[in-house]
Protein backbone atom coordinates (compact mmCIF):
# COMPACT_ATOMS: atom_id res chain seq x y z
CA UNK A 1 0.00 0.00 0.00
CA UNK A 2 1.29 3.27 -0.85
CA UNK A 3 2.08 5.20 2.29
CA UNK A 4 2.11 8.80 3.37
CA UNK A 5 3.47 10.78 6.30
CA UNK A 6 1.42 13.75 7.22
CA UNK A 7 3.03 16.44 9.34
CA UNK A 8 0.71 18.80 11.16
CA UNK A 9 1.06 22.47 12.08
CA UNK A 10 4.78 22.44 12.51
CA UNK A 11 4.87 26.50 12.94
CA UNK A 12 6.79 28.86 14.92
CA UNK A 13 3.72 29.78 16.51
CA UNK A 14 3.44 26.66 17.96
CA UNK A 15 7.02 26.48 18.41
CA UNK A 16 8.97 27.85 21.39
CA UNK A 17 8.65 31.76 21.40
CA UNK A 18 5.37 31.35 19.70
CA UNK A 19 2.26 32.64 20.64
CA UNK A 20 0.80 29.47 21.24
CA UNK A 21 3.80 27.90 21.86
CA UNK A 22 3.84 23.56 22.72
CA UNK A 23 6.40 23.31 25.33
CA UNK A 24 9.15 21.04 23.26
CA UNK A 25 7.85 21.79 19.56
CA UNK A 26 10.95 22.43 17.96
CA UNK A 27 12.37 19.17 19.78
CA UNK A 28 10.58 17.22 16.90
CA UNK A 29 11.86 18.83 13.64
CA UNK A 30 14.95 16.79 13.17
CA UNK A 31 13.18 13.28 13.69
CA UNK A 32 10.18 14.73 11.52
CA UNK A 33 13.21 15.41 8.45
CA UNK A 34 14.65 12.23 9.21
CA UNK A 35 11.19 10.18 8.97
CA UNK A 36 10.21 11.74 5.40
CA UNK A 37 12.84 9.98 3.61
CA UNK A 38 10.67 6.36 4.43
CA UNK A 39 7.45 7.71 2.70
CA UNK A 40 6.18 8.11 -0.75
CA UNK A 41 4.31 11.04 -0.16
CA UNK A 42 4.76 14.07 2.37
CA UNK A 43 2.13 16.45 3.39
CA UNK A 44 2.36 19.35 5.44
CA UNK A 45 -0.93 21.02 7.47
CA UNK A 46 -0.61 24.67 7.90
CA UNK A 47 -2.71 27.13 9.99
CA UNK A 48 -3.70 29.94 8.30
CA UNK A 49 -6.08 32.41 10.30
CA UNK A 50 -7.35 35.94 8.72
CA UNK A 51 -6.61 38.55 11.84
CA UNK A 52 -9.57 38.56 13.98
CA UNK A 53 -10.20 35.01 13.68
CA UNK A 54 -13.76 33.62 15.77
CA UNK A 55 -11.36 31.27 17.53
CA UNK A 56 -9.35 34.09 19.19
CA UNK A 57 -9.90 35.11 22.66
CA UNK A 58 -9.09 38.64 21.43
CA UNK A 59 -12.47 38.53 19.26
CA UNK A 60 -14.67 37.85 22.37
CA UNK A 61 -15.51 40.85 24.39
CA UNK A 62 -14.55 39.63 28.28
CA UNK A 63 -13.04 36.56 27.78
CA UNK A 64 -9.92 34.79 28.08
CA UNK A 65 -7.32 32.68 26.18
CA UNK A 66 -8.10 28.92 27.19
CA UNK A 67 -11.60 30.16 27.94
CA UNK A 68 -14.20 27.80 26.26
CA UNK A 69 -17.24 28.94 24.19
CA UNK A 70 -20.18 27.88 22.46
CA UNK A 71 -20.36 27.98 18.83
CA UNK A 72 -22.83 27.17 16.05
CA UNK A 73 -20.75 23.77 15.75
CA UNK A 74 -20.55 23.00 18.97
CA UNK A 75 -17.91 24.21 21.82
CA UNK A 76 -14.82 26.08 21.08
CA UNK A 77 -11.42 26.63 23.19
CA UNK A 78 -10.55 30.07 22.59
CA UNK A 79 -6.95 30.85 22.00
CA UNK A 80 -3.99 33.47 21.81
CA UNK A 81 -4.50 34.84 18.05
CA UNK A 82 -1.85 32.87 16.43
CA UNK A 83 -0.86 31.57 13.27
CA UNK A 84 -2.44 34.50 10.85
CA UNK A 85 -2.24 34.44 7.40
CA UNK A 86 1.63 35.89 5.83
CA UNK A 87 3.13 36.32 9.59
CA UNK A 88 5.94 35.12 10.88
CA UNK A 89 4.60 33.03 13.08
CA UNK A 90 2.01 31.05 10.43
CA UNK A 91 5.37 30.52 8.68
CA UNK A 92 6.63 26.76 8.94
CA UNK A 93 9.77 26.40 11.66
CA UNK A 94 12.90 27.08 9.54
CA UNK A 95 14.66 23.47 10.37
CA UNK A 96 11.43 21.96 8.63
CA UNK A 97 12.28 20.11 5.15
CA UNK A 98 9.53 21.98 3.82
CA UNK A 99 10.97 21.12 -0.13
CA UNK A 100 9.62 17.50 0.22
CA UNK A 101 6.01 18.10 0.59
CA UNK A 102 4.08 17.13 -2.09
CA UNK A 103 1.57 19.38 -0.65
CA UNK A 104 0.39 21.82 1.53
CA UNK A 105 -2.98 21.73 3.12
CA UNK A 106 -3.83 25.35 4.96
CA UNK A 107 -7.07 25.17 6.88
CA UNK A 108 -8.44 27.43 9.68
CA UNK A 109 -9.09 29.97 6.68
CA UNK A 110 -12.90 30.66 7.53
CA UNK A 111 -12.94 33.11 9.74
CA UNK A 112 -16.38 31.93 11.41
CA UNK A 113 -15.07 28.17 11.78
CA UNK A 114 -11.88 26.63 13.52
CA UNK A 115 -9.86 23.70 11.86
CA UNK A 116 -8.29 21.46 14.44
CA UNK A 117 -8.15 18.66 11.58
CA UNK A 118 -6.13 18.28 8.42
CA UNK A 119 -9.36 16.68 7.07
CA UNK A 120 -12.59 18.99 7.59
CA UNK A 121 -13.19 21.99 9.42
CA UNK A 122 -14.50 21.96 13.30
CA UNK A 123 -18.09 21.77 11.87
CA UNK A 124 -17.05 18.32 10.95
CA UNK A 125 -18.63 18.62 7.53
CA UNK A 126 -16.33 21.16 5.24
CA UNK A 127 -13.60 19.66 3.87
CA UNK A 128 -9.76 20.66 3.30
CA UNK A 129 -9.40 18.32 0.49
CA UNK A 130 -6.54 16.23 1.85
CA UNK A 131 -9.01 13.45 1.62
CA UNK A 132 -9.06 13.57 -2.18
CA UNK A 133 -5.70 14.04 -2.88
CA UNK A 134 -4.70 10.61 -1.06
CA UNK A 135 -7.53 8.67 -2.83
CA UNK A 136 -5.98 10.26 -5.77
CA UNK A 137 -2.74 9.36 -5.37
CA UNK A 138 -4.11 6.04 -3.89
CA UNK A 139 -2.34 6.26 -0.23
CA UNK A 140 -4.15 3.85 2.16
CA UNK A 141 -1.57 4.11 5.14
CA UNK A 142 -0.76 7.28 6.93
CA UNK A 143 1.60 8.06 9.39
CA UNK A 144 0.63 11.51 11.99
CA UNK A 145 3.46 13.90 13.49
CA UNK A 146 3.69 17.20 14.69
CA UNK A 147 1.88 19.54 16.42
CA UNK A 148 -0.56 19.46 18.72
CA UNK A 149 -0.69 15.76 20.09
CA UNK A 150 -3.93 16.19 22.22
CA UNK A 151 -5.59 18.77 18.87
CA UNK A 152 -4.86 19.10 15.50
CA UNK A 153 -3.32 15.63 15.46
CA UNK A 154 -5.75 14.26 17.34
CA UNK A 155 -8.66 15.33 15.21
CA UNK A 156 -7.08 14.55 12.12
CA UNK A 157 -6.30 11.42 13.10
CA UNK A 158 -9.71 10.49 14.41
CA UNK A 159 -11.15 11.66 11.09
CA UNK A 160 -8.34 9.61 8.73
CA UNK A 161 -9.53 6.47 10.35
CA UNK A 162 -13.42 7.41 10.20
CA UNK A 163 -12.38 8.11 6.57
CA UNK A 164 -11.19 4.13 5.82
CA UNK A 165 -7.66 5.04 6.15
CA UNK A 166 -5.21 2.71 8.17
CA UNK A 167 -3.61 5.81 10.55
CA UNK A 168 -0.50 4.86 12.88
CA UNK A 169 0.42 8.64 15.19
CA UNK A 170 3.74 8.51 15.96
CA UNK A 171 3.98 9.74 19.78
CA UNK A 172 7.77 10.72 19.58
CA UNK A 173 7.42 12.79 17.01
CA UNK A 174 4.80 14.80 18.44
CA UNK A 175 4.12 17.46 21.04
CA UNK A 176 1.32 18.14 23.32
CA UNK A 177 -0.30 21.11 24.84
CA UNK A 178 -2.30 19.51 27.56
CA UNK A 179 -5.29 21.69 28.57
CA UNK A 180 -7.09 20.58 31.70
CA UNK A 181 -6.26 16.39 30.75
CA UNK A 182 -7.19 17.09 27.04
CA UNK A 183 -3.99 14.73 26.16
CA UNK A 184 -5.25 11.73 27.88
CA UNK A 185 -8.69 11.81 26.17
CA UNK A 186 -6.95 12.71 22.86
CA UNK A 187 -5.33 9.13 23.23
CA UNK A 188 -8.36 7.27 24.11
CA UNK A 189 -10.04 8.77 21.15
CA UNK A 190 -7.57 7.77 19.21
CA UNK A 191 -7.14 4.35 20.19
CA UNK A 192 -11.16 4.04 20.33
CA UNK A 193 -11.22 5.29 16.64
CA UNK A 194 -8.75 2.41 15.39
CA UNK A 195 -6.02 4.47 15.47
CA UNK A 196 -2.85 3.01 16.39
CA UNK A 197 -0.76 5.14 18.73
CA UNK A 198 3.25 4.38 18.22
Amino acid sequence: MTQALIVIDVQNGFCPGGALAVPGGDGIVAGINARMEDFAHVILTQDWHPAGHSSFASSHAGKSPYDMVEMPYGPQVLWPDHCIQGTEGAAFHPDLATGRARAVIRKGMNPAVDSYSAFFENDHATPTGLAGLLHTLEVRELTLVGLATDFCVNFSAQDAARLGFAVTVEETLCRAIDLDGSLAAARDGMAGAGVTLA
